[in-house]
């Protein structure tokens, strides 16, 4: 209904939604960051709620009792009484299946989480220490040409060389010389378990601040499968549209002691109105997240991730860090003779989606890079299991193994048209839009 007044209003960007819901359909996702979020999220992120503005909270913070308060009006909006319902639905479910003490549901990206968490514990000026981008950070961990690395005096650290995981010795003693008031505990490509624990021995020998980034690694911990950043960082950070499959945002988590200030950093210090369709969408990928699928779900992304990696490593992949404890792995191509930047693009060209990644110590350029990372999460929402993961594997072999020859795209493209169409994608909405498009014809 709604997708033909689109069409009667505006072919042409119904014509790219239509294309781009094909290609999700037609190609193996293997981008780590990426994932497919159900028709529920959808319908609350194409909502009537994108209409609202609702600067504030569905709450006040009482003075008497340093504690929320859903009775007091916190809104500068009139009208937000059922915008306030989902709202809290969003906090009260996301305090649940995190176990946090407070929960900001509003920024509206990981990034903009992780601003708003440093300006709550630290002035500009002031130290970070984050992981380096080239060895698994992100650019808001403490890029020079990020905000972070803009805004603070940053140390980086790195992993070790040897085993291509995270030295804590190490660590503390680059802690000790930084005296951080921040440090950083997350990754957007490190294959192996962020042992939160010993960075907050860290950060409590040093006197500093933890916050957690566990953008990719949330739905992990949501289903109990990796240890939680909760009981030991001061703020937590993740975003909602990676292994949480929710839809694009974020949210912050804090200790108790922090929560009055990470809303006022939030509100009206870094945003104005929430995204409530948004905000919405997040309650309902909560609520998913609570059942016993998505734990059964988590379970299989990283048997899948095992998988793929244990098929790459058969066919003489160097994994970094030895391999994966979690949703992705990074792959060195340089015993291949291959740059990230080609596999990428040529395997793009054979119906595989991923992203070229340096790996630590990387000789190439960010742009050009030594691996690609690789991820399941996409793939493990369209139910492929362990014998599919095979089957990536050596279309992946397949492709970087005969990377100059011609003949090999349309030849893999249609091995992988196959899988797909075993494991279909949004396949009433695929129906819906063909059938629009041929009455408009």
């Amino acid at each position: 209904m709604y997708s033909k007044e689109l069409y009667k209003t505006d072919p042409e960007v119904f014509a790219a939604i239509k294309a781009e819901t094909e290609r999700e359909h037609d190609v193996l996702e293997l981008i780590a960051s990426e994932n497919f979020v159900s028709e529920a999220v959808l319908a609350a992120l194409g909502s009537v709620l994108t209409n609202k503005y609702a600067e504030g909270y569905p709450y006040k913070w009482s003075k008497e009792t340093e504690e929320i308060d859903y009775s007091k009006y916190g809104r500068y909006y009139g009208g937000c009484e059922f915008i306030d319902e989902a709202e809290k639905l969003a906090i009260e479910r996301a305090r649940e299946l995190f176990g946090a003490d407070h929960v900001n549901v509003q920024p509206h990206s990981g990034t903009t989480a992780n601003m708003i968490a440093y300006f709550a514990l630290a002035d500009p000026g002031d130290t970070l220490l984050g992981l380096n981008l080239s060895h698994g950070g992100h650019l808001s961990h403490g890029h020079p040409i990020n905000f972070s690395g803009r805004f603070f005096k940053v140390v980086q650290y790195e992993v070790d060389p040897e085993t291509e995981q995270i030295n804590f010795d190490t660590l503390l003693k680059l802690a000790r010389e930084a005296k951080p008031k921040i440090i950083v505990a997350g990754a957007s490509a490190y294959p192996r378990t962020m042992h939160f624990e010993r960075f907050r021995e860290v950060a409590d020998e040093v006197g500093a601040y933890l916050v957690a980034d566990i953008a990719h690694i949330a739905g992990l911990i949501a289903a109990r499968l990796h240890i939680s950043s909760i009981p030991y960082a001061d703020i937590t950070t993740t975003t909602t549209h990676k292994t949480l499959r929710g839809p694009r945002g974020a949210v912050i988590m804090c200790k108790k002691e922090h929560a009055r200030t990470v809303d006022k950093v939030s509100f009206p210090g870094m945003q104005g109105g929430p995204l409530e369709h948004v905000i919405a969408a997040k309650a309902v990928a909560f609520k998913e997240a609570q059942s016993e699928e998505f734990a059964l779900y988590q379970r299989q992304i990283v048997a899948n991730a095992k998988a793929l990696a244990d098929g790459l490593a058969r066919r003489g992949y160097r994994l970094v860090a030895g391999g994966t404890d979690t949703h992705l792995m990074l792959v060195d191509l340089r015993s291949k003779g291959v740059t990230g930047r080609k596999a990428e693009r040529r395997l793009e060209r054979a119906g595989i989606t991923c992203n070229r990644n340096t790996i630590p110590y990387d000789p190439e350029k960010p742009f050009i890079a030594s691996g690609i990372r690789l991820g399941t999460p996409a793939l493990t929402t369209r139910g492929m299991k362990e014998p599919e993961m095979a089957k990536v594997a050596e279309l992946i072999d397949e492709v970087i193994s005969n990377i100059d020859d011609e003949e090999v795209y349309p030849r893999v493209k249609a091995k992988v048209k196959e899988i797909c169409e075993s494991f279909p994608l949004y396949a009433e909405r695929r129906k819906e839009y063909d059938s629009i498009s041929a009455e408009g014809e």
